[in-house]
């Protein structure tokens, strides 16, 4: 496995102070809820604002409505966005991984249908994979697609789908055999579909994002259907590559880190200053793994092995930002605080755990790693 080092060229580096000065207006400090990286608001209207702006569904094919940009391009954009904290929660798993899913494995019907309303910010979509005793071992879920007349009829129980109550649309990875692997199709399903019904969890900070669904002889067409027929496996070893290997998997915490150095680091103690050192010398790093990683995405290229590697280190380093943030504090941070930033960072500690649980354990990704290593 290697990663080549590169760096942006003067044409991204320009997006990249296009972006930012168009944030300076749309998001003036204090006008939006700040959050935690992907976690961020739910805002329909932020996002048809940055669809308006050609800034979602970047690498898009333009007959679809897209950009014809490229994945270092969408680092780019979601870099400057994440930085701030913004409201990316209605279009982020769209614009992330099911924009290119659908435009790499979907029909034209599905590609006409759905691309343009995706890089217009106005469609959202959910990840139906996890399920009750099944977690990250994918090859065991159970929720079941059964081919009838001119379709399918579903029926099994998905949980911890983020964004399902606020999505339009949900794509499920459903058992249509018994065949471990080859047995999984990948099904786009309307949230309205009758027999289907989601239901929020509230989580530990009073966000309800986890859903549960309950599919009860829920009948779609065939035309939903995303790929051929047992080749929803390998879609979604695809899909990994994007959902691990990007900047949102060590920038939860980055507008907490900037005012900390801003506010707490600089100046201080020598111990300050060296921490501060520390965490900005492995935010580079990371932040070069993630951009090598979008260069081997443009090259066509499906870096799964590297994706996890970035993925189990970056929510690690996350998690060390937070407990290091909160010991400078010197006390638990209070929720009900009238500081924002505090707030939030009473948030990072209730939801952190979760960060090297999400997007696959770091059990489940060393075993990746290993495997992708062994193979090479």
């Amino acid at each position: 496995m290697r990663l080549t080092p590169t760096v942006l060229t003067p044409e991204e580096l320009a997006l990249k102070q296009e972006v930012s000065d168009w944030l300076d207006e749309r998001l003036p400090e204090g006008s939006y809820p700040l959050g935690l990286g992907m976690a961020g608001a739910i805002d329909p209207e932020f996002s048809k604002d940055l669809g308006s702006q050609g800034w979602i569904g970047m690498s898009l094919p333009k007959e679809y409505g897209g950009h014809g940009r490229t994945a270092v391009d969408r680092l780019i954009v979601v870099e400057e966005l994440l930085a701030r904290g913004a409201p990316v929660g209605y279009h982020w798993i769209a614009d992330r991984q099911f924009g290119p899913g659908i435009n790499a494995n979907g029909t034209e019907q599905q590609k006409k249908e759905l691309l343009p309303g995706i890089a217009a910010g106005e469609f959202s979509f959910s990840i139906g994979m996890s399920e009750p005793d099944s977690g990250s071992d994918l090859a065991s879920v159970r929720t079941r697609a059964e081919q009838v007349d001119g379709g399918w009829r579903i029926n099994g129980t998905k949980i911890w789908t983020t964004g399902a109550y606020t999505a339009t649309h949900i794509v499920a990875l459903l058992r249509t055999s018994e065949d471990r692997h080859h047995g999984l199709t990948q099904f786009i399903i309307d949230r309205h579909t009758p027999g289907l019904t989601v239901s929020p969890i509230e989580f530990i900070d009073g966000t309800k994002d986890f859903c549960e669904l309950s599919f009860v002889d829920v009948v779609i067409p065939d035309d939903r259907r995303l790929g051929a027929v047992g080749a929803g496996w390998s879609q979604n070893t695809g899909e990994l590559a994007l959902e691990r290997g990007g900047v949102d998997r060590w920038m939860t915490a980055m507008p907490l880190l900037e005012r900390w150095a801003r506010r707490e680091a600089q100046g201080a103690s020598a111990s300050a200053a060296t921490e501060l050192g520390t965490i900005t010398a492995k935010a580079w790093a990371l932040r070069g793994m993630s951009l090598s990683v979008a260069r081997m995405v443009d090259a066509g290229k499906s870096p799964v092995t590297e994706a996890a590697l970035i993925k189990e280190m970056a929510t690690r380093f996350e998690q060390q930002c937070v407990d290091t943030m909160v010991r400078y504090l010197g006390r638990p941070p209070r929720p009900d605080s009238d500081d924002p930033y505090e707030r939030l960072l009473a948030t990072a500690v209730q939801v952190n755990p979760s960060w090297t649980i999400r997007g696959g354990t770091n059990e489940i990704l060393r075993s990746v790693i290993s495997k992708g290593l062994r193979n090479q």
